[in-house]
């Protein structure tokens, strides 16, 4: 991950919640008080933030006051009960970075255990899980790694790194031979290397595809499991294959039963419960 964005990010996010000051901190405990908090998980899950949790307090830490003492990192396996660290140093700081960093951990914690949860229904198949877009604005970056984080894969990062041609595109392309041909003359004139996935809906658009060609990734939307298989037998390894569209849990692994290569889920960012992790005192 990029380091320096991520620094900037939790200090856009720092100046959000304090402002003008921490008043209640600065009211009930003042300065130069020091103490220490253990973090503790409340649930069971995949452990995703440590090192951006602990850049919080440094952010605010302009004295150097603070030490940590890390238990767990990234991608652990915690257990309701397990302490994950544990910070000593001025209380103030402490106060003032708590809700900020339990905001980053407690998101991308969420989003590494249901990847993990997704992950595990088809272990051992060929298929493999993707995230999308479908991410918190500003925040694609630590959702991808948290993704990353719970053992699937990452698609696209964004609109500059593949080409995807989806329904809109073709339609406004004037259909789907152009939209493959006009996006491989572009990409040739202006010496550009990018894969080209094209998403179809039914099994017209699919062979209009393989009769044109020129694609490197085919994006089977919204079939069922049946028709995925058919459509990968069709296929038949002349292109990479993805399974998308109302993909959940409970059909996971019938989808993926259809030799589909990829599968690709919203729900890993967009649909996410964040694990319930808390800062406690430590006595």
């Amino acid at each position: 991950m990029n380091s320096e964005f991520i620094r900037k990010h939790i200090q856009t996010s720092l100046a959000e919640d304090i402002q003008q000051g921490d008043y209640s901190s600065l009211a009930s405990v003042g300065e130069g008080k020091t103490r220490k908090v253990k973090l503790v998980a409340k649930q069971d899950g995949v452990l995703c933030g440590v090192d951006i949790f602990c850049m919080v307090f440094e952010e605010l830490d302009k004295k150097k006051t603070l030490t940590t003492e890390k238990y767990k990192k990234d991608g652990d396996l915690i257990k309701k009960g397990d302490i994950i660290l544990r910070i000593s140093g001025d209380a103030k700081v402490i106060l003032s970075a708590e809700r900020t960093a339990l905001n980053y951990m407690q998101l991308l914690s969420g989003i590494a255990t249901t990847t993990h949860e997704y992950v595990s229904l088809i272990e051992g198949m060929h298929t493999r899980l993707l995230d999308t877009r479908k991410t918190t604005p500003g925040l694609r970056m630590l959702e991808k790694y948290a993704v990353k984080t719970g053992g699937a894969y990452n698609h696209r990062f964004g609109l500059f790194d593949m080409i995807m041609l989806k329904d809109n595109h073709i339609d406004f392309a004037g259909g789907i031979s152009q939209a493959i041909n006009k996006t491989n003359s572009y990409l040739k004139e202006n010496n550009l290397d990018l894969k080209i996935e094209i998403e179809v809906r039914n099994f017209d658009e699919l062979n209009q595809v393989l009769d044109c060609g020129g694609v490197d990734r085919i994006m089977l939307d919204n079939f069922s499991p049946k028709d995925l298989a058919k459509a990968v037998e069709i296929i038949g390894g002349r292109y990479e294959t993805e399974g998308s569209g109302g993909i959940t849990k409970e059909t996971l692994r019938d989808y993926a039963a259809s030799g589909v290569d990829f599968i690709s889920v919203g729900a890993l960012t967009h649909h996410i419960s964040a694990l319930d992790i808390s800062l406690l005192a430590d006595e």
